[in-house]
């Protein structure tokens, strides 16, 4: 029995973006297509089947424990980073401030997309949505940089429109302008008290 289905939504591929070398900062450099393996985007300083365990997992894991690398890939939505704008009174917010690995547009509510929702590009490459992306202020700090007096206010104004985390569950090669279908799973509220 098939547990995905897919929705009446194409979206499509604005911007591919790595960041080669993280600890020279947060920010990302465009490029044109991307080679997607089972470890993330080629070339990216994320890509990687092991992370160690950070501050978003300090309540399972103490700092440094390997874990599943299932924040392979930051994906933004085109339309949330203009309302993010907007609300920080800026022109444009520049998804390489955020660190963001793939700018999609034509996706409602992308940052809203439940945890195991697929997202399946015309190569062929699949990406599992892992959860929401939380702002918090590393993207704030890149920001401020830019347009001073803003970054402080990005993690309030960011919240639900931030993006996703995502990791791959199929290889392929994705490039500008590509398509990409949306598959989410049934969802039901948890009867956490059940009997």
């Amino acid at each position: 029995m098939a547990i995905l289905n897919p929705v009446d939504v194409i979206g499509r591929v604005d911007k591919i973006l790595v960041n080669q070398d993280r600890a020279r900062g947060l920010e990302t450099q465009s490029v044109d297509r991307v080679d997607v393996e089972f470890t993330g985007f080629q070339g990216d300083s994320h890509a990687s089947l092991v992370r160690e365990a950070c501050v978003r997992t300090r309540r399972q894991y103490e700092p440094g424990t390997p874990i599943r690398n299932v924040r392979q890939i930051s994906i933004v939505s085109l339309e949330e980073l203009s309302i993010i704008a907007s609300k920080l009174e800026m022109d444009t917010l520049q998804p390489e401030w955020l660190g963001a690995n793939l700018v999609l547009s034509g996706i409602p509510a992308l940052t809203q997309l439940p945890p195991s929702s697929r997202l399946i590009f015309s190569s062929g490459a699949s990406l599992v949505v892992d959860m929401e992306n939380e702002p918090c202020k590393f993207p704030g700090d890149v920001i401020e940089k830019q347009h001073p007096g803003k970054g402080a206010k990005f993690a309030y104004h960011a919240r639900n429109l931030r993006g996703l985390t995502a990791w791959v569950e199929r290889e392929g090669q994705l490039s500008m302008k590509d398509e990409v279908a949306v598959h989410v799973p049934r969802i039901q509220p948890w009867p956490k008290n059940a009997e």
